[in-house]
């Protein structure tokens, strides 16, 4: 019989720790090019922080404004070409949808080499059974959002908007983000954060202790018991002034902050 983690040498232990590469999680990059310095921030990211790591899971809006896998945008271009190169490296990269890049479809994927993966989503990170979501459908305080991404994401909805020209789909899509940019103004802030009873909810049906999401722009670690179990929630940050990741190993999960 193989002996366990807790039969090795504490030496032994230590090398392997060492030898496991991290998992890093992102989210809400808003990749556009009114932020230049963001895009230019991202790049390097994908060049350097991320080459070390075995996986990069991308929970949502790492494009401000997605309106078809035809979208010639030259920002998105960009990232999409330097995200197939970190996957040629051997780091796989995951992308999970957002509220702002929901149309992101399989041929873009294919371009980006990105495997897309389902919102919410479970993975095993470093024994530990983790639930990742973007976070949107966490917000049920926000009744009129919710609302209206159950509309605009249904299949005849969808299929009929990406059968509109480009330039038409570009229009409505600038239109959106600039009435959710408005809306975000008049609300309260309370309201677009998580609810926590659905915060739980979603743990106890996953059947996890740890949640990692993004969505709010409030990034933060929190503690909080669901049916008498110990659980944590990590919130990531968005990256409209400045970059940064969660870092996943062995040791455990910290925030990172780009220089």
């Amino acid at each position: 019989m193989l002996p366990t983690d807790a039969e090795r040498p504490a030496e032994d232990r230590r090398s392997a720790r060492a030898a496991a590469r991290p998992v890093l999680f992102a989210s809400d990059v808003h990749l556009s090019g009114a932020r230049p310095g963001m895009v230019a921030a991202f790049l390097r990211f994908l060049e350097q922080d991320a080459r070390g790591a075995s996986a990069l899971y991308i929970l949502g809006d790492l494009f401000d404004l997605w309106v078809g896998d035809d979208d010639p945008d030259p920002v998105n271009l960009r990232a999409m070409e330097a995200l197939a190169r970190l996957a040629r490296t051997g780091v796989a990269v995951r992308l999970m949808h957002g509220n702002r890049d929901f149309l992101f479809g399989e041929d873009g994927a294919q371009h980006a080499g990105v495997e897309l993966i389902g919102d919410p989503t479970v993975i095993d990170l470093f024994g530990t059974p983790t639930l990742l979501m973007h976070g949107d459908t966490l917000c049920t305080d926000d009744t009129p959002y919710l609302r209206a991404r159950a509309r605009y994401r249904r299949p005849w909805v969808l299929s009929g908007f990406l059968a509109l020209p480009r330039a038409v789909r570009v229009a409505i899509g600038r239109h959106f983000r600039a009435k959710s940019e408005r809306s975000k103004r008049v609300t309260a802030p309370t309201i677009m954060d998580v609810n926590d009873a659905a915060v739980a909810d979603a743990l106890r049906q996953a059947d996890c202790a740890r949640l990692i999401h993004g969505h709010t722009h409030r990034p933060a670690r929190h503690e909080l018991t669901v049916d008498g179990r110990a659980c944590e929630r990590f919130v990531l940050a968005d990256w409209y002034t400045r970059g940064s990741y969660l870092r996943a190993d062995p040791d455990g999960l910290r925030a990172v902050e780009l220089a």
